[in-house]
């Protein structure tokens, strides 16, 4: 049995060292960072307040599925004077989870589903969206994992008043935004008993400390052919050992055997 899986464990590894790496649906590249909230105010092209009207389920009418969004406010950029639309999917009664109002962090649950960013909508959900212009489209700003759609059901809506403060922020020269980050933490603070002024003040701290740590480090560099050929030559010895390591076990377990044949005649009564 241990040939056996001496053999098993070398074609374990030839599969490790042939295999190409899988296919993902969202790989973010290595040094990649999430932006914080005001990167995410700064970048965008638009910031629109919206209503989701309608979804495309024709297999056939576009490439992709799109939904209709129409404009409430545009806060950054300029305000559409029709519907527009974004490659995106109407939830289904079992999809339907809108944005957690109290969460400034971290983008919808739907990011980890992976495509990195939601894609799925309520019908009817007022949605905040952070958009770029890419060939005469609107599409989402942020790259993974931002985040660049969160339902804000009410006008007061922690997530609303943020990104209105960041907003007001980015336009100040560069020197003079921090002053203006801490100015607005300090007075948010002091509201003690008020549970949503402390959210934005933890918010804007966040945004105080500077970009996010890159979510994954540097990739190791490609091997070049050397490396392969080396590794093909180690898959190699590996199968020739364990090729006459199983011959060797043969050889032995017949020896055995013919002992053990040998001892047993030799135990028979005689009459």
């Amino acid at each position: 049995m241990r040939p056996l899986s001496l053999l098993a464990a070398v074609a374990l590894l030839t599969a490790l060292l042939t295999a190409p790496l899988p296919a993902l649906a969202c790989s973010p590249a290595p040094g990649y960072r999430v932006p914080t909230n005001l990167e995410l105010v700064e970048r965008a092209d638009l910031i629109l307040l919206g209503t989701v009207t309608e979804g495309d389920f024709e297999p056939d009418s576009t490439p992709e599925q799109m939904i209709a969004v129409e404009p409430v406010e545009a806060l950054k950029g300029p305000m559409p004077n029709r519907p527009i639309t974004l490659p995106a999917m109407i939830a289904t009664d079992g999809d339907i989870l809108p944005s957690n109002p109290y969460d400034l962090q971290d983008a919808h649950p739907q990011s980890l589903a992976g495509a990195c960013i939601r894609y799925v909508f309520p019908r009817g959900s007022r949605v905040l969206f952070f958009l770029d212009r890419q060939d005469d489209a609107w599409h989402a700003a942020g790259g993974p994992f931002s985040r660049w759609a969160e339902d804000v059901l009410t006008d007061d809506a922690p997530w609303l008043q943020a990104v209105r403060f960041y907003i007001d922020v980015a336009r100040l020269p560069e020197e003079e935004r921090a002053a203006a980050l801490a100015a607005r933490r300090s007075e948010l603070g002091a509201l003690g008993d008020d549970p949503v002024a402390q959210l934005l003040a933890a918010d804007i701290s966040r945004q105080l400390a500077g970009p996010n740590p890159p979510l994954r480090g540097e990739l190791p560099p490609a091997p070049d052919e050397s490396d392969a050929a080396t590794a093909a030559d180690a898959v190699e010895a590996a199968t020739r050992a364990a090729e006459v390591a199983a011959d060797d076990a043969d050889v032995e377990a017949d020896a055995d055997a013919d002992e053990t044949e040998t001892e047993a005649e030799t135990d028979e009564p005689r009459d």
